[in-house]
């Protein structure tokens, strides 16, 4: 039997799109033969992953999970996707994704080590995904992940028109540190999660105005001087208008300088300052995720009379 070298696995990999520890059995089972390994792999159905691997999944869902850790909590948000919006509907691909943002808690933001996690039935994050895709027949990806942490004080989690239990398009993480009451912290950080939800993609960039990137503002700085000598005004007039134009570009980027959407009357900052009193003690936002389901992705068209017409035009 020929030895099962890591380049043996890596090369059957590649050619099948299979796991690798599918990989290393089916080369174990067929004596170190490439051609009968990927026979194998078919005839398990776990080969099947190649031939949908290059489709785009721009659909499929986000999770959330979170848990205490010590005095404090942990908090996770998955995205995984999948080609349409038809498998997001169905019960086990929304349970795997409750199982992988399960597991992100302790893998943290790291695609990698999640994918690598054991799971519930014994298998790799990874090799579950390889045979899911296999069973319900559409290309998966598991996109992105995130994670946060707060000790002490809480993890928030909100999901946005949820499709079931913790999972949905948009998932918001907001961790809130303070040595205050649990119950009363949780309510406060599901209200800001559900402000963050509100906001437009980019609304939030930061925390606070130290968090953000100098080069960033720098950026904006650059951008209004020029838009403000468009005017013709002085450079003293100039001056003061950009102050007042970066102040606004704070209002829209920086989470505490955000009107809070329940009452625009208060800050995100204004009200931590206020619900300090309630829950018993200072209170802190120690980072906030909002995550969109396809943010980024390049969806294929479906508008196939369009691009026949295109190919016809170019014959």
């Amino acid at each position: 039997m020929a030895e099962i070298t890591a380049a043996l696995v890596k090369e059957l990999r590649e050619k099948t799109g299979a796991g690798m520890m599918d990989c290393k059995k089916a080369l174990e089972e067929s004596g170190g033969d490439m051609e009968a390994a990927v026979d194998w792999l078919r005839a398990k159905g776990l080969s099947k992953a190649a031939k949908k691997s290059g489709r785009v999944a721009s659909e499929g869902l986000v999770g959330v999970s979170a848990r205490a850790a010590g005095a404090g909590m942990t908090g996770a948000v998955v995205e995984l996707n999948s080609e349409t919006d038809f498998v997001a509907r169905n019960e086990i691909f929304q349970n795997a994704v409750r199982e992988i943002a399960a597991l992100a808690l302790d893998a943290g933001g790291d695609v990698e080590a999640i994918k690598g996690a054991k799971t519930g039935g014994g298998g790799t994050v990874e090799g579950s995904l390889t045979g899911l895709i296999a069973k319900i027949g559409e290309n998966m990806n598991l996109r992105r992940a995130a994670a946060l942490s707060a000790d002490p004080g809480v993890v928030a989690t909100y999901v946005h028109n949820a499709a079931a239990e913790g999972v949905g398009r948009l998932g918001v993480l907001v961790a809130l540190k303070s040595a205050g009451d649990k119950d009363k912290l949780m309510d406060l950080g599901r209200r800001i999660a559900m402000h963050v939800a509100a906001a437009s993609p980019a609304a939030a960039l930061a925390v606070s105005t130290n968090e953000l990137d100098p080069e960033v503002v720098n950026k904006e700085r650059a951008i209004l001087i020029e838009q403000a000598r468009e005017s013709g005004k002085p450079e003293a007039i100039i001056e003061k208008m950009v102050d007042g134009r970066i102040r606004k570009f704070y209002e829209e980027v920086v989470l505490l300088s955000q009107a809070f959407v329940m009452d625009p009357d208060r800050t995100i900052e204004k009200l931590l300052k206020d619900e300090a009193a309630v829950v018993g003690a200072p209170v802190e936002i120690a980072g906030f995720v909002r995550m969109a389901l396809g943010e980024g992705v390049e969806k294929k068209s479906e508008d196939f009379a369009a691009e026949v017409a295109a190919a016809a035009g170019q014959r």
